[in-house]
């Protein structure tokens, strides 16, 4: 790791830093639509940021080993972690400047869903990128409830054809049991939102009552497993499905262990899914050193996408290196090139399968914030009903598109992007329109989080509770 010696700054330095500093603290309680202050040297050079061996993980990779960390006068080191509470404690005391997050990390942080703290994502890492893969023999049964088109199962594949396997399980008095990587992840809202859809019920958490398994009236029992072990654990008869990031669903096919059925493409077409988090502290102790954060992150996220995906060959070298993700550059190639396997065999072209900058995937969207904020509402996580102007306010605390906005801006005035690649901010409000493009057909508006919940047959609304 490169270091330079620290010196001290100019008064120029120290007046650019004063004012971010000023600019975004005010932007944890408004929204700013104008650049206040140039972005001067970082304050904070040398950085350690931490990660999951997955392959949304990329941005990171990809600004260290192209330079634009570098460019920025940052010195990073990425170091992986053992799991997401790792990960996140490591952030919280200050081990970690800032991780590759679950989306829904630093809003139940935030909220004291788990370990309190304020963590804040300025940069949304990639959309899409996850799988739910059940073992062979569940799939040999689920296959008799499908539709086939010239041979194939037609997709996308509904959990109703789950459904009677689940049936089976109870009636033999056995449990089914799926895995998910944490309990804030995409992963289980994911996961619940397919099996919900298909009519059965993923269980409710209530903390209120010490209940934190999430498997209160459960027709399938879901529980944690770190990301790379979800292969072999479903091999050992452990867990009967999962739902993970990749290179881990497409590990099971080239095993030849199990089935992915579904990707999260098909759950909810262009999700939000990892982000990049810090803490709230950091980000107003450090400002300029955010924003140059934020910049390497985004050309990083431009390379991967750039001219159709023509770089995503070489990101799979780099992502399979070790001290990466560490899989076969195969498996990996199977989905970070536009592809995904579902049987063996059965490969299809999913191009947005893994999205890291176009759709402006790398905007913090307040309305993202909120739909997992629903999700957590929905199964007890959030254990009493809040107003549709709380589910606003607390995904602007976390949520921080004025610190993208500046970086954006520096990158378009350098010349290294265009105007054009990036939300129109002087009228982003940080609501996506209105979509129906979930499995289920529901209409989601980020401004009506509770006419949303509302609209499920399975999940808590109103006064509910787990």
């Amino acid at each position: 790791m490169q270091t330079r010696s620290t010196t001290k700054l100019s008064r120029k330095s120290f007046l650019k830093q004063t004012m971010l500093s000023i600019v975004i603290a005010v932007a944890s309680t408004f929204v700013i639509t104008s650049a206040q202050a140039e972005v001067g040297e970082p304050e904070k050079e040398d950085l350690k940021f931490g990660f999951i061996k997955l392959t949304d993980m990329a941005p990171l990779a990809i600004a260290y080993e192209k330079g634009y960390f570098e460019d920025e006068g940052l010195y990073v080191k990425l170091e992986a972690q053992a799991n997401w509470k790792v990960l996140l404690d490591g952030v919280i005391d200050g081990q970690l400047d800032g991780a590759h997050m679950l989306a829904g990390q630093p809003l139940a942080a935030t909220i004291g869903f788990g370990t309190k703290a304020h963590i804040v994502t300025p940069f949304s890492m990639d959309l899409n990128g996850n799988g739910i893969t059940v073992s062979n023999s569940v799939w040999a049964e689920m296959k008799k409830h499908i539709e086939h088109k010239d041979g194939k199962p037609v997709h996308p594949i509904s959990a109703s054809a789950l459904k009677p396997v689940v049936e089976s399980y109870k009636d033999k008095g056995k449990a089914f049991k799926m895995g998910m990587v944490f309990p804030v992840s995409t992963h289980n809202y994911e996961l619940r939102y397919w099996l919900a859809a298909g009519g059965l019920n993923p269980g409710f958490y209530a903390p209120s009552k010490g209940d934190i398994k999430g498997q209160l009236q459960a027709d399938v029992q879901l529980s944690v497993t770190p990301p790379p072990q979800m292969p072999s654990t479903m091999e050992a008869g452990t867990i009967d499905g999962y739902c993970v990031g990749e290179p881990w669903n497409q590990q099971a096919v080239f095993k030849g262990i199990g089935v992915p059925v579904i990707t999260d493409y098909e759950i909810w077409k262009n999700n939000p899914e990892k982000v990049f988090g810090m803490t709230d502290e950091f980000t107003k102790k450090y400002p300029n050193t955010t924003i140059r954060i934020v910049k390497a992150l985004i050309r990083a996220a431009k390379w991967l996408d750039e001219d159709n995906n023509k770089n995503r060959m070489e990101a799979v070298k780099i992502l399979a290196q070790p001290n990466y993700v560490g899989a076969d550059a195969d498996v990996i190639a199977n989905s970070m090139t536009g592809t995904f396997e579902y049987e063996k065999g059965d490969k299809r072209e999913i191009p947005d399968f893994n999205v890291f900058f176009r759709y402006n995937a790398t905007y913090p969207y307040y309305s993202d914030a909120i739909w997992y904020l629903t999700q957590m509402r929905r199964w007890g996580q959030i254990d009493e009903k809040m107003t549709d102007s709380w589910y606003t306010d607390t995904a602007k605390k976390v949520y921080k598109p004025l610190i993208y906005k500046l970086a954006a801006e520096e990158l378009i005035a350098e010349g290294k992007l265009k105007k054009e690649e990036f939300p129109d901010f002087s009228t982003e409000s940080g609501f996506k329109p209105a979509t129906t493009e979930f499995i289920d057909g529901l209409s989601y508006d980020g401004s009506k989080p509770n006419a949303y919940i509302e609209s499920f047959n399975i999940g808590l609304k109103g006064d509910d509770k787990g």
